[in-house]
């Protein structure tokens, strides 16, 4: 029976995957702590190790996890900008899950925006305070509303479908444009300059890359729309925080609903409200009442839950059997490997 490590593990993490993995037999030992280079020793005797999105693998990690003769990381999550591929290659196999529910990422973001402008959860404590006044609560009309899609992957088309729904106009930008399903929904992809300019509601559904790290900074700001409501539910660092900061302080922007914070890994999915909050920037953030801030819960449905367990225990069953890894990630490919005829685009002796 293959044993697997499994860090940063929160109740919900421990009930999911213990039921899926009923159907798989894995030994799976579940820890609390964070994997970094001072807990990465606890997986010593393992066959391989279970990460998130707040998980540090760096080369430290990686050469101590190597060194312990672990040959598999399985992220239980789609992005994997917290992983050194450079040292990984030749070392580790590393998988992800692309794709768990587009749906609850997209209907989150929904959710932001609806509490951004009509002010719901400011309308909730009012009326359980007893207090029933409307003053200060207007919304606008999204119907009509030009919103800005930055990223047409399967969240973006998700979202994209919603608010089409609500009638509102969508401009879209993706370095790959999928010009048949512009065409078949009515859509119009754009530059970034244009989705800056004519939006009413930008919401970011990229990767965190070289390319896209602090896309929103002071310039692309600058160019936005006065008033514009800004959305991210994709990674913190795609936002450069003091820009945000410097924008809403300006009113250049009028809303901000995020679910990721750059320096998010010491806060969220942890309970620090009996604790002073040290991070100037976030502290900063909360005191917006134009910001709408939720602790990266974008995934969180039963849906999307079970199906990140399901392929995350299905990675590590293709890996154990010697099968063809769909969804690694390499250094040299730097995405999913494709190279399926060679099985694998490297082999670790």
């Amino acid at each position: 029976m293959k044993k697997i490590a499994f860090f940063d593990a929160k109740p919900y993490d421990k009930r999911t995957f213990s039921e899926v993995n009923k159907e798989f037999g894995f030994d799976i030992t579940y820890f609390e702590a964070n994997l970094n280079a001072r807990t990465a020793s606890l997986s010593d005797g393992f066959d391989g190790v279970c990460a998130f999105v707040n998980d540090t693998i760096d080369s430290d990690v990686i050469d101590i996890l190597a060194n312990y003769d672990i040959r598999i990381i399985g992220l239980r999550c789609a992005g994997y900008n917290n992983v050194d591929f450079k040292t990984a290659y030749n070392k580790i196999h590393v998988v992800r899950v692309p794709a768990y529910s587009p749906y609850a990422v997209a209907e989150h973001t929904v959710a932001l925006i609806l509490s951004l402008n009509r002010k719901t959860h400011k309308a909730y404590h009012r009326t359980r305070d007893g207090n029933f006044s409307i003053n200060g609560l207007l919304g606008f009309d999204m119907h009509g509303k030009t919103a800005g899609i930055v990223g047409t992957g399967k969240i973006g088309k998700c979202l994209i479908s919603i608010l089409k729904g609500f009638g509102m106009n969508v401009l879209a930008y993706d370095p790959y444009p999928d010009d048949a399903y512009a065409k078949e929904t009515g859509i119009k992809y754009v530059s970034l300059a244009d989705i800056y300019a004519h939006s009413d509601i930008i919401s970011l559904h990229c990767p965190l890359t070289k390319e896209t790290r602090y896309m929103i900074n002071a310039q692309a700001i600058e160019q936005m729309k006065t008033g514009v409501m800004l959305i991210n539910t994709g990674r913190g660092k795609l936002v450069d925080t003091q820009a945000l900061i410097d924008g809403l302080k300006s009113g250049k922007i009028g809303y901000a609903g995020l679910d990721v914070y750059e320096e998010e890994s010491e806060y969220f999915f942890e309970d620090k409200s009996l604790e002073p909050i040290t991070d100037d920037m976030l502290a900063r953030l909360l005191m917006f009442p134009n910001l709408f801030m939720t602790s990266h819960q974008g995934f969180f449905t039963k849906e999307a839950l079970h199906n990140i367990a399901l392929t995350t225990l299905n990675n590590f069953k293709e890996f154990f059997e010697g099968g063809y890894l769909k969804n690694e990630i390499c250094y040299q490919c730097d995405k999913e490997c494709r190279k399926e005829e060679n099985k694998r685009c490297f082999e670790i002796r």
